[in-house]
């Protein structure tokens, strides 16, 4: 079962997509008959968002409900709702940072939340109505992976219902959250969790709130047996809040002086990486809002610089080309760069709204934005350096999109994996002989990695070049930061404090006849 989960519920895909059914009675038997009628007779809602403008009695925990409805039932990302949340709602820091927590640390923790559930409610959790299983999820949440009183976690979330649904409604989540915080979590483990001996994956998959396809992905990845230390330290990384990155853009500030004025650390991987230890809403830091300073995790700006620092033969004509570049994070750090060198940037991107948002991100730079498909741009060859950032499954990323675990499935590596190989193909043919290539996704899955780069190097006739030398100092020591995927650069969260990206260089070998 997905994520290892030994409970009543169905696999998260089945809760995805199942349509629930209205059933709000209480979670005693003889009292079933009566609630329903009183359920059934209120009007069916699809999701029951609270009038914007009303007074709001509990900022944070409402303003973490609305993501996670919207999450649900509208398929929405939990950092874009979140941010525009908390834009909206003008919550004050302490209020943001709880809200923060309990919306993404719900979404992250799904389906280890809907086995407990399931249990406690004595039926799957595709049938209890959406709505109420947003506020269950939250209560639990609290109940289970926070230091939240009890009596707090199920009085706010009962209330949060009442509000919205009546007293029949309110009773059924007081009782099952009640029936929550009779157990520890130890206890619930006892419950739902496989049993180490017999499943090690199982069991870590549970505990860490992973699909077990995703913890597979992950140990083959690593290398390593299911059971070993180093699979149970990246997904306890991959289940953790992570924090904020910035990136100093070269030519408007130094990472000093952006740590200086926001109180954050300076990193030792990327030479422009700033970490905000203290968290809050960084859109509000002047850093920021004035364009000195972007968010960027740090493994998107080590994929950048290792095409910036990859060695050409022969000179840089200063023709870059970033072929999957929206929405213009590392088009925007490439700019910069390529701003210092003399050098000028084509960023492709076939959707209208993602160029405009690399158009933005990059204003000031030399960075031109074309909207082609990457697969077929009829631009003119002869790149000096072509970034291929490739549409993946994001596994690498699940710490910063919590709802991608829950709704990403194997099925949807070979569409994506067709991609990444006809966006490799399209680069070798753009990139002049002597020329890299720097191929990246933010997912560590060997099927979207090592593979892809490997069948197309042998196809098109490219060079694999070994990324790791290019970070010295930290990707080749002997030290916790050490890099194991050697010529791949791998990046993990338990390692590197940074999403798990890779990054493979490959390089257009120059003909003996042009070398003479």
């Amino acid at each position: 079962m997905s994520g290892g989960f030994r409970s009543r519920s169905k696999t998260a895909a089945q809760q995805q997509n199942a349509q629930p059914s209205r059933v709000t009675a209480e979670s005693t038997p003889k009292k079933r008959r009566q609630q329903k009628r009183n359920s059934y007779s209120a009007p069916k809602q699809r999701h029951a968002h609270r009038r914007r403008g009303a007074v709001v009695k509990d900022p944070a925990r409402e303003t973490a409900l609305t993501v996670i409805r919207a999450v649900r039932a509208d398929g929405a990302y939990a950092n874009i709702m979140l941010s525009q949340e908390l834009r909206h709602r003008h919550l004050n820091k302490q209020d943001a940072a709880f809200a923060t927590e309990l919306a993404n640390g719900t979404v992250r923790a799904q389906g280890f939340l809907d086995a407990i559930i399931a249990e406690a409610a004595h039926r799957p959790v595709e049938e209890i109505d959406g709505d109420l299983l947003d506020v269950l999820r939250l209560g639990a949440y609290q109940l289970l992976r926070t230091r939240v009183p009890q009596h707090a976690a199920v009085s706010t979330s009962t209330e949060l219902v009442r509000a919205e649904r009546g007293q029949g409604s309110a009773g059924f989540v007081n009782a099952v959250l009640r029936t929550i915080s009779r157990s520890t979590p130890e206890e619930w483990d006892e419950r739902c969790c496989p049993q180490a001996a017999q499943d090690p994956l199982g069991a870590l998959a549970y505990r860490t709130a992973h699909p077990r396809w995703i913890a597979e992905a992950f140990a083959g990845a690593l290398r390593v047996d299911e059971d070993s230390a180093e699979l149970a330290a990246a997904l306890a990384a991959d289940d953790s809040r992570p924090i904020v990155h910035l990136v100093a853009l070269p030519g408007e500030a130094t990472a000093e002086e952006v740590a200086a004025m926001t109180g954050g650390d300076i990193s030792l991987l990327s030479p422009y990486a700033v970490h905000l230890i203290d968290g809050g809403d960084p859109g509000r830091l002047e850093v920021v809002r004035e364009g000195h300073a972007r968010v960027q995790d740090e493994g998107s700006q080590i994929v950048a610089l290792t095409l910036r620092k990859a060695p050409l033969d022969g000179e840089d004509q200063g023709r870059w080309l970033d072929l999957c570049a929206g929405p213009g994070g590392k088009a925007a750090l490439l700019g910069a760069e390529a701003a210092i060198a003399g050098a000028t940037v084509t960023a492709v991107e076939p959707s209208h709204h993602r160029a405009n948002l690399v158009r933005n991100a990059c204003e000031g730079r030399p960075v031109t934005v074309v909207e082609v498909d990457g697969r077929d741009t009829g631009l003119e060859g002869g790149f000096d350096r072509i970034l291929v950032d490739a549409p993946c499954s994001g596994l690498g990323s699940l710490r910063r999109r919590p709802e991608s675990r829950w709704r990403r499935q194997p099925s949807d590596l070979a569409d994506l994996t067709r991609l990444q190989r006809e966006l490799l193909i399209s680069a070798s043919h753009l990139v002049r002989p002597g020329g890299v290539i720097a191929y990246s996704t933010c997912s560590p899955h060997l099927r979207e990695t090592e593979a892809v780069v490997r069948d197309v190097s042998v196809e098109a006739g490219l060079d694999i070049l070994d990324a790791t030398a290019l970070w010295p100092e930290w990707a080749q020591s002997e030290g916790a930061q050490h890099v194991t995927s050697a010529p791949f650069l791998q990046l993990w969260p338990h390692r590197h404090g940074t999403d798990a990206m890779f990054v493979s260089l490959l390089k257009r070998p120059v003909s003996p006849s042009v070398q003479k």
